[in-house]
Parts: structure tokens; sequence; C-alpha cells
């Protein structure tokens, strides 16, 4: 079947680029000048009076710089397929995906990293990752299912108990998942997740509104506290800058780096022993 073959006009569609076109503050006019189109085509997709190729929906999506996953959603909204897969990480599709980060993981060595998806779900983990969770004494705090870094930094028995200065810590996160929720709906997973981990005991009711200005520090220390040891940690997140898939778009890998020296000391000390 065709793509034209397979278009219906959906309110969905206007309903969608709408609220994206307001999320990012823009008027019909400047979005459609972005992507190439006027105004009264764009406010008649909107309403419905007109529908979209498959090509303007492409051209919609990038105009607004919409993630992948929305873009699919604009997509089949107007009654087309979906350009970008969103294949599972052990996709054999994604083997290459894998394979580099792998090798990001390994070079990190003696140093943690992890790998994470969008709603914090810890992927992959390097050993040395493994044996800093296995030294903070972290279980499966929260909840069933793979670890998941907002559970674990504000469940009142995850790292609330080893990590000085817990309060900027656990903000810094959650201004990220806030960040990331930029735009999405109220059934975004991501969302439901957050509104139950800020319904933990002891989380400051203020982590329920966005404040990018409690996340001004150019890096965020993290300091542990094992066994009356100080391991201080600075982190770095980064991810693939070209992707074609969803899951490749929103894989977070985040490197820790000692803080000082006697954390490094420390480390490499407990790495040969």
């Amino acid at each position: 079947m065709t793509a034209s073959a397979m278009q219906t006009p959906v309110p969905e569609l206007g309903r969608l680029l709408k609220h994206w076109r307001q999320v990012q503050g823009l008027s019909q006019l400047d979005l459609a000048l972005e992507a190439g189109s006027s105004a009264r085509h764009l406010s008649f997709i909107e309403t419905g009076r007109s529908s979209a190729s498959r090509e303007m929906v492409l051209r919609l999506g990038d105009a607004l710089e919409l993630p992948l996953r929305e873009r699919n959603r604009l997509l089949n909204a107007a009654g087309y397929t979906a350009a970008y897969s969103a294949r599972p990480l052990g996709d054999a599709h994604l083997e290459t995906v894998r394979n580099a980060l792998d090798h990001i993981l390994k070079q990190q060595e003696p140093f943690p990293a992890i790998v994470m998806n969008r709603c914090f779900d810890i992927l992959m983990i390097n050993a040395a990752g493994a044996k800093l969770i296995a030294l903070l004494g972290l279980g499966d705090a929260g909840a069933e299912g793979p670890p998941n870094v907002l559970r674990l930094t504000l469940h009142p028995d995850g790292l609330r108990r080893v990590l000085k200065d817990w309060e900027p810590a656990a903000r810094h996160i959650v201004e990220r998942a806030h960040r990331q929720l930029k735009g999405a709906e109220e059934n975004d997973p991501l969302r439901q997740l957050l509104a139950e981990v800020l319904d933990y005991p002891g989380v400051p009711e203020s982590f329920a509104a966005e404040n990018p200005s409690h996340d001004a520090l150019p890096v965020l220390p993290l300091e542990f506290v094992i066994g009356g040891v100080t391991l201080s940690w600075i982190t770095t997140v980064a991810s693939f800058g070209t992707p074609q898939d969803v899951t490749a778009e929103e894989i977070m890998i985040e490197s820790f780096f000692p803080a000082n020296a006697e954390t490094e000391a420390a480390v490499r000390a407990q790495n040969q022993a």
C-alpha cells in the first residue's frame, strides 16, 4: 500500500501540530515559513480542512525540531507509516549501536559508566558501575524491573542513604526529567514515572515544578559516603549525534569521573585489589 493510499485526514494531526507549535512558541506563520509552506495551508491542516502530504509532515516535524518518536506520531496521525524504527536495544539491527556502547563502557574503566533510556532505566553498565552500585548497597529500590536512576535517587532506600547533599543531586536529575518532558502529554511513561518518584516520602514538594535556576552549576559533584570514606565524582552525559532510530536517539550514556585525586587513588587501589 502506498503512503498516499494510507492517508486519511484526522483531527489528531491538527491537535498535535498546534500543541507542539505552542510548546515551541511559534505562530502559524513562523512554523509555515520554517517548513516552506503558507500560514493558510498550515491553518487548514490544523483545523482538518486540508490534509498534509508525507513530505509536509516530515518538514513540519523537522521545523519543530521534534524527537523522532514525536515525528512518528505526527506521521501516524496523518495516516502514514512511521519513518523511524523503534527497535529494542537487543535487536540485531542495532548491533552497531551496541558495539559502540560496549566500547564506550570499556574505555571508561576503571571508572563507572551506565547506559540509560529516556525513562532513566539502566540498559547497560560497565564492571566499575556494577561494583559501585554493589558498594552503595543499592538493590531494586522502588519497583521491580530494570534498575532505574530516578527511583534509585529519590527512593528512601536508595541513594538518599549514602549521598551527601542529597537534595541538590536529586533536584538535578528531576530537572533533567522535566526538560525531557517538554511538550509530552499526560500518558507519557516518563511523566508517570516522575509522578511516582515525586510522591516518595521526603521528596520536597518544590521538585514538582521545573525550575532551571536550581540547576545552573556547570558540573554537579556527587559525593558518596561508603564506610566512612567519601568518593567524589562529576559526570558527563552523551548521546548519539545523528540517530535514525528512536531507541538510539533516546539513549543517554552517563560517565563518572573522579572529582579529586583521593577518589581516583581509592578507585584504582580497589581495582588492583
